[in-house]
């Protein structure tokens, strides 16, 4: 017993005592961050096609992130299935931190009361990352129609026989389901005209072909506002937009409660282990502070978030009580 006791000693005497520690230093040994994390590359994967807000949005963070991990971050495309394509592969792969999604609002928050079949629960199988950044919409109408305001536009539709008709980007998307809000609140009688993909939705609107009024992500539609092609009434932001301050809310505009924006996330599978994640968080808010990066993400209409994977985790749970609400009083279908 004394040979022992004088072991233990030396042990908490020592000046490394984690050695002295079997079970402390088989968790050191497989902490991914004191293994040097990332050993490879990393792969983002953005569940729509190249070329979108949401894929130059993971190229401008990917590259920035790249640096600061010392490691390669490569940007993968899978799109399909309103987003759940790319959503899924992420939340079958392996919880090491290699494999990550730039999810968004569908993604994260609608599709799980938008499909009833969906491979992945939001906030099951994914292990939340960060909130990046936030895109407003706007509320637009061809100048060919006499409303200048949200009121007009409400009394006009209340009026309209038959029903008037809206474009959006395609069902259960920002652009179709901020409409089914608008409606709800309102009381309206409108027809929905989904379109695959903002662009061709929003040239239908400069001719007045089919539709009336739309909600566009503001980058989508901020060449259009500017020739005069488009008029917009309002944001969907809860407060007015710093570029654009003469523009009302459309909750000033008499549409009480109404808030929509887009936002774009990083999450990993569900498991990845704590001390990736917060390596991972880390570094994506170096990069959303980073004033070159934020020039170039302002210049494309988002706006900057960041914060803690606490944060994204809140945020995905009460959009997702909130537009299942919408989905199912709506009775929304996917296309």
């Amino acid at each position: 017993m004394t040979i022992l006791f004088k072991r233990f000693a030396q042990c908490l005497l020592t000046l490394s005592p984690i050695l002295c520690s079997p079970s402390a230093s088989a968790q050191n040994a497989t902490d991914p961050l004191t293994n040097a994390y990332p050993a490879k590359a990393v792969r983002i994967i953005v569940p729509y096609t190249a070329g979108g807000s949401t894929d130059i949005l993971a190229r401008t963070l990917g590259q920035h992130i790249g640096e600061t991990l010392n490691q390669s971050v490569i940007i993968e495309n899978k799109p399909g299935a309103g987003s759940n394509i790319g959503a899924t592969y992420v939340a079958r792969a392996n919880p090491d931190g290699y494999t990550l999604l730039l999810g968004t609002s569908t993604a994260l928050s609608a599709n799980i009361s938008l499909y009833k079949n969906l491979a992945f629960n939001p906030e099951k199988d994914f292990a939340p990352v960060i909130l990046a950044t936030m895109l407003p919409s706007v509320l637009l109408v061809p100048p060919s129609l006499n409303v200048r305001t949200v009121q007009e536009l409400t009394a006009y539709l209340k009026k309209a026989a038959p029903p008037a008709s809206y474009a959006s980007s395609g069902s259960g998307t920002p652009s179709h389901l901020g409409v089914e809000l608008y409606k709800r609140i309102m009381g309206l009688d409108v027809t929905h005209i989904p379109y695959k993909g903002g662009a061709p939705a929003l040239m239908d609107l400069i001719g007045g072909q089919q539709t009336t009024f739309m909600l566009a992500i503001l980058p989508d539609a901020a060449q259009m506002i500017q020739n005069g092609q488009l008029r917009p009434l309002a944001v969907t932001t809860a407060t007015r937009l710093a570029a654009q301050p003469a523009w009302p809310t459309m909750a000033e505009s008499g549409v009480a409660d109404f808030e929509l924006i887009g936002w774009f996330a990083i999450v990993a599978p569900a498991n990845t282990p704590p001390t990736i994640v917060a390596k991972l968080n880390q570094a994506f808010n170096r990069a959303l502070q980073d004033p070159v990066v934020q020039g170039k993400l302002k210049n494309l209409g988002f706006e900057i978030e960041g914060g803690s994977p606490e944060k994204l985790g809140a945020l995905i749970r009460t959009e997702t009580v909130k537009w299942k609400k919408v989905i199912d009083d709506a009775n929304v279908k996917p296309d």
